[in-house]
Parts: structure tokens; C-alpha cells; sequence
């Protein structure tokens, strides 16, 4: 079942930590590919100086002032997607990155393709900025996300990656989440 827009306009700590275990169903063509959640990274209003958002309304960001539910990809480095899911009210600027997936369900060959890390995950599925502010809860656009299988795991709370411009208390926020032991997550 596809998640409702609903479940994205919770609290963000709360989304980023719900969605592992969920899954991202990307459609290609005649191609589809279902993977399961594993890592997920929370940026959380315009106070976060690690936010694309601390800075005001651009046109870069203005994806993550949509309601929650919406696409937010954007490019890093001038060669990299990031896939983001817009979260909260409108208005109010958070997302959580998609850091890593374990794929579980396919028909086509993926032993060249890469998803432990949100740059891999991107140029693996497919996803760059024609995803930009388009709605995740349903299907028309060939990506989607699906509620969990019941399965018990460990969540484990650790501090984002490469935000060290960001200062102090923000690059010490313990607002990655991972599945502990999984072999998708990403390495840094």
C-alpha cells in the first residue's frame, strides 16, 4: 500500500526513523525495482544550519516549503543527486535525506548498481532533478514509497554526515538513522 500523504506531515525525527523498513518502489519502463529503506538523514527547519532551508527561501530549496510529501532532489558537487522527502506543514522547511536501500525485489539484472549511499541510490534508480517537487504518495511518477513488512530491527541514532560547516549543536545532532548490521548502509 502506498503511504498517504498524511504520514509525511508528522514530525521529521519521527518520519526519518518510520521510513527504514519502508519501501522505495522505482518503475522504469518495463523495469521496477522495490528496496527497502536502511538509512535515512533528518534536516529539520530553518534553524538547522545544516538545512539547505537556514538560509531563507531560494530557488534551490523551494521544495522543502511544500507540504510534506514532496519530492526535494537536488544536486551536490555539480555531478550528484540527493533524493529528499519533504516532511511537516507547508511552510515549515524539513526533509529527510534517503542515505541507503537494500534492494529485495526485482526484474532485471542489478549486480553493477550501487545503493549504499544517497549519491549511489540516485544514479542507480534513475532519480535526478525531473523528480524535483513532484508528490511521492502516488504512483503516476514512477517512484513511490510503501508501508513495511512487519520485521523487528534495531534502529540505531547517530550523528549526519559531512556537515561540519554547520557548527555546533547542529553538526552533532544525532539525526541519521540506520538499521544496525545491515550491509547497505552507507560507508564514509
Amino acid at each position: 500500500m502506498v503511504l498517504p500523504q498524511s504520514f509525511y506531515q508528522q514530525k521529521t525525527l519521527k518520519i526519518a526513523q518510520s521510513l527504514l523498513g519502508c519501501f522505495l518502489v522505482r518503475k522504469m519502463g518495463k523495469k521496477i525495482i522495490k528496496a527497502m529503506i536502511v538509512e535515512t538523514e533528518a534536516y529539520n527547519g530553518p534553524y538547522d544550519k545544516a538545512s539547505h532551508a537556514s538560509i531563507g527561501l531560494t530557488q534551490r530549496n523551494k521544495p522543502m516549503f511544500l507540504p510534506g510529501g514532496f519530492i526535494y532532489v537536488y544536486l551536490t558537487y555539480g555531478m550528484h543527486y540527493m533524493f529528499n522527502i519533504v516532511t511537516e506543514k507547508e511552510g515549515y522547511p524539513a526533509a529527510v535525506l534517503i542515505r541507503a536501500v537494500e534492494p529485495v525485489e526485482y526484474n532485471f539484472d542489478i549486480r553493477d548498481l550501487k545503493f549504499n549511499g544517497p549519491a549511489r541510490l540516485t544514479k542507480s534508480l534513475k532519480i535526478g532533478k525531473n523528480f524535483n517537487a513532484l508528490p511521492i504518495f502516488i504512483k503516476k511518477h514512477n517512484l513511490w514509497l510503501e508501508k513495511k513488512r512487519l520485521k523487528d530491527f534495531k534502529i540505531v541514532r547517530a550523528e549526519r554526515i559531512g556537515i561540519d560547516y554547520a557548527g555546533e549543536p547542529y553538526k552533532s545532532k544525532k539525526w541519521r538513522f540506520y538499521i544496525k548490521g545491515n550491509k547497505f548502509v552507507s560507508k564514509y
